[in-house]
């Protein structure tokens, strides 16, 4: 490794900012609402805050401390601690290298959103008309404007992922923008990227108070608000909410990518990164509390919107099927006209039993969306009703942009530190690197630009770095408390900090966060072997929807290969150490045996 002198942050807030650029990313906006909508609501909190303490934050610390004693990039790092671990820093340069890949396709999606809303009207705020000027196109009218736009304008989605299609290329050139734009905020390794993150890492919070100044205001949005802080303490019972928590903020805080190593390795050696790590993930946690209150907000004033139209209709149906006087029935008074009409004209009622709909506010609230569908549809769906519409519209998806930049920083020099601590590479000068390693990833990241491109998106997310970031986290905890040594790695924090680490973090090292790991890890793989045949959502333009849709033959096989590629780096150094140590014993032996004859 080379031993050069290394480049600093310019001060510890630099650094903190790097962290919470990184760790502040979309899960936080897209990922957290949703959990919080599926597992009862604030009774959410309670397990997500538990595991913040026993998992998030000492896994954390841990990464920093690694990465400012050893002031190496994950290769070095775990290699310096014993040769035999280089494969587990390989592993996590090679899990950053498949999240690269796909993640700014995420943010060439908010750049397409983000030119598109300059318009005088929105283009997902109605169906475009058909060829023949007679009605909307027929597959918008099956869905609605925002689906529209996003699967079919956005992605121009093929039915399967059997059926590719050319470069969409609208995608391609806003993809080619996003690698450019993270090339020049990295071009200088840290002495660029530590300028970037002070807009990185605050400007999503600027839009977050905008909007939760605005959304308040939205007609409805207390009910949404309302259902985020009703907890049902029943979930709390449910295995699957305390798994769900544990695995939100094990992702979100970005532990096992080696960025943290990473940008750690960067610090001043005596630098107090012990309360970084508890600021940094305090943060992290209270913005995806923040971004849930803003969301639930939005959520409320839609849900609303939707429930009261739903109220409309059916006034009119019944308006029209009774001859009524159009101030006879108003939305307040709707099912109370319906029991009074069902009452006194059974018989006509009775056919209209298969035309009412079910008006439910408590059900559109509790209708849960993730990832893309709740960023790019839900939120547009919501934006696209608000007075200033482009303006919201702007400022959301400049924020959506600002929060995956800021994550892609980290995800970069998770890769370009540990190949600039080899010897051999750290003559070439950063702006090459970094160059070389954004180019490669534009070029092999060009296939999520097709038209099949959305579901090869939604493989690298489901498996590109889950199983893998588990098991690395866990050999990491393990390598630390039982193979370096947690007295070992006491005094080494005694060494930068100027005192030992207190009993609770040596209680997490040593029991706690590992056994929290195992049980991930085995539901993990119960999981994916209980699963079946692995599936996506396949957009059906005939339905107007997306179907649940097995993988082909070829699909299965790559996911496979996502799953075994990184991990394999792990025995597979070690088995490389392991015989290059032995062929130089044997190849001492007999130089010995030699000269002992000879002499």
């Amino acid at each position: 490794m080379a031993k050069d002198a290394r480049d600093n942050w310019e001060s510890p807030m630099q650094f903190v900012m790097a962290c919470v650029s990184y760790a502040v990313g979309l899960g936080n906006v897209w990922r957290f609402p949703y959990l919080c909508q599926m597992h009862g609501g604030g009774g959410f909190l309670i397990p997500y805050l538990l595991m913040l303490l026993l998992e998030g934050v000492p896994l954390f610390y841990l990464e920093l401390a690694i990465g400012q004693k050893m002031r190496l990039g994950s290769i070095g790092a775990w290699t310096a601690i014993s040769p035999y671990l280089g494969g587990l820093g390989l592993a996590s340069v090679v899990t950053s290298m498949y999240l690269c890949l796909y993640y700014n396709i995420i943010n060439a999606w908010s750049f397409w959103y983000l030119f598109h809303s300059f318009q005088s009207v929105l283009p997902w705020a109605a169906c475009p008309v058909n060829s023949n000027r007679t009605g909307p196109i027929e597959e918008c009218e099956k869905a609605t404007p925002t689906q529209y736009f996003f699967y079919r304008e956005t992605l121009n989605v093929s039915p399967s992922i059997e059926k590719n299609g050319g470069i969409h290329t609208g995608q391609a050139l806003c993809f080619l923008l996003a690698w450019v734009i993270t090339y020049l905020f990295i071009i200088r390794g840290v002495k660029s990227t530590g300028k970037v993150v002070y807009f990185t890492a605050t400007f999503p919070y600027v839009v977050l108070l905008i909007y939760l100044i605005r959304g308040m205001t939205l007609h409805g949005a207390l009910n949404g608000v309302k259902y985020m802080f009703t907890p049902k303490m029943e979930e709390l019972a449910n295995p699957t909410t305390w798994i769900n928590a544990a695995t939100q903020i094990f992702f979100s805080l970005g532990l096992g990518f080696g960025s943290l190593i990473a940008f750690a390795s960067y610090n001043q050696y005596h630098n107090n990164f012990e309360w970084q790590a508890i600021i940094v993930s305090l943060i992290n946690s209270g913005t995806s509390i923040f971004a849930s209150i803003v969301t639930f907000a939005i959520y409320g004033f839609k849900a609303t919107i939707n429930y009261e139209n739903c109220l409309e209709r059916t006034r009119i149906l019944l308006l029209n099927s009774f001859n009524l006087a159009e101030d006879s029935i108003i939305i307040n008074n709707v099912f109370e006209m319906i029991e009074k009409l069902n009452t006194t004209f059974p018989e006509q009622f009775a056919e209209l039993s298969n035309k009412l709909e079910d008006c439910n506010l408590e059900n559109e609230l509790s209708t849960a969306v993730e990832g893309t569908g709740l960023a790019f549809i839900v939120y547009s769906e919501a934006i696209k009703n608000m007075p200033l519409s482009q303006l919201w519209s702007v400022l959301y998806f400049f924020m959506l942009l600002m929060l995956g930049m800021g994550s892609m920083l980290g995800n970069i020099t998770a890769i370009t530190t540990p190949l600039q601590d080899f010897k051999f590479l750290s003559r070439i000068s950063n702006e090459a690197l970094n160059g070389f390693v954004c180019v490669l990833c534009l070029l092999l990241g060009l296939g999520f630009t097709t038209r099949s491109g959305n579901y090869w998106f939604t493989m690298f997310n489901d498996y590109g770095a889950t199983f893998s970031l588990l098991l690395i986290v866990l050999i990491e905890v393990i390598t630390v408390s039982y193979i370096y040594g947690i007295k070992r790695f006491e005094k080494d924090i005694e060494d930068m900090l100027g005192h030992r680490p207190n009993w609770f973090w040596k209680i997490m090292w040593g029991g706690i966060s590992p056994l929290l790991l195992i049980g991930l890890f085995l539901f993990y793989v119960i999981n994916y072997i209980q699963g079946g045949t692995p599936t996506y959502q396949a957009w059906n333009k005939d339905l107007g929807k997306t179907e649940q849709t097995e993988y082909p033959l070829f699909g299965q096989a790559f996911i496979g290969l996502l799953l075994v590629s990184s991990v394999s780096c792990i025995p597979l150094t070690a088995l490389y150490i392991f015989c290059q140590r032995r062929k130089h014993a044997q190849q001492h032996k007999q130089q010995h045996t030699v000269n002992t004859v000879a002499a």
